[in-house]
């Protein structure tokens, strides 16, 4: 009797721990959703894309358009027909600026204070990804930050617009 008890634990124990591995493999083990964890998902991400090159396409402009979780990691990428190839690394960059400062600013936010004189005068060599002018737009849905949008292939203004359009595609800027 004792035995058949034992066996019967071991056996609810195995059962519940295949249960939870198995439900921990519908989400690589992270145990929630991207949208659990407020982190930008691959359908949010293609919106911001698709809404991104539409303004793009409106305004005749070719565009990189790079589309980061909070952590700055690439999540989607558009090259627009003939879009410069030295803007995709920019465009990669904007959108990680914006999360290696947790969405508190877009890329912009840096640019007055990283001039000579200024407080964070040289902050853009600090590691080789900051990138201190406009077109890094934060991406926050109910109040959390899930990603960024970084766009570069135009003017500054022109790439701070098409970024805005990706962004509010799927939530706010701020």
């Amino acid at each position: 009797m004792r035995f058949l008890t034992l066996f019967f634990y071991s056996l609810a124990a195995l059962a519940s721990s295949v249960a939870a591995r198995n439900n921990a493999s519908d989400n690589n083990f992270l145990g929630s959703t991207p949208s659990q964890r407020y982190i930008i998902n691959a359908q949010q991400a293609g919106q911001v894309i698709a809404a991104a090159a539409k303004q793009a396409a409106n305004i005749s402009v070719a565009m990189n358009i790079a589309v980061t979780d909070p952590s700055g990691f690439l999540v989607a990428f558009l090259r627009t027909d003939n879009a410069f190839l030295a803007s995709i690394d920019i465009a990669i960059k904007k959108a990680k600026t914006v999360a290696l400062f947790n969405g508190a600013f877009p890329s912009a936010g840096l640019y007055n204070n990283s001039q000579p004189g200024g407080s964070l005068y040289g902050i853009e060599e600090t590691n080789n990804v900051l990138v201190v002018f406009g077109g890094g737009i934060p991406i926050f849905v109910d109040g959390y930050f899930i990603g960024a949008c970084g766009v570069s292939g135009g003017t500054v203004d022109q790439d701070i617009d098409v970024a805005t359009h990706g962004v509010l595609a799927v939530g706010q800027t701020s």
